[in-house]
């Protein structure tokens, strides 16, 4: 069993399409039209068969309501690697990219912090 696709709640699938892709610079895959809404997801360029992330519209109240509280508490809704967390923090600031934590050694990783304007924290990481 492996991992083929994970999802984030997100508030506009049309924003969130925009800055996945220009910003943070993933490669859309698929885009479907279901009805109201879209399965659109997005893979990292050096790995385009590899995990697709599927960007999830949050209509539901209980989506809503755990975007909105873990958004709060300061949790990332997911984790992202880096080769490099000091160039591609340098990179996403240049991009506009908005960080609630800079580059900060933590044991054996280093971890920042990034909203991705949708509702959501993202956390990268450099092991």
């Amino acid at each position: 069993m492996k991992i083929i696709v994970t999802s984030i709640f997100v508030q506009d699938q049309d924003k969130a399409l925009e800055f996945y892709s220009e910003k943070l610079g993933f490669v859309k895959k698929h885009d479907v039209p279901m009805g109201k809404f879209r399965w659109i997801t997005l893979v990292s360029p050096d790995e385009q068969d590899g995990t697709e992330l599927l960007l999830e519209p949050n209509e539901h109240p209980a989506a809503k309501e755990y975007q909105k509280k873990i958004s709060a508490e300061g949790i990332p809704a997911t984790m992202f690697g880096v080769a490099d967390i000091r160039k591609e923090y340098e990179r996403l600031m240049k991009k506009g990219v908005k960080f609630t934590m800079e580059p900060t050694k933590m044991g054996e990783v280093t971890i920042a912090v990034f909203d991705d304007t949708c509702g959501n924290l993202i956390q990268i990481m450099q092991k």
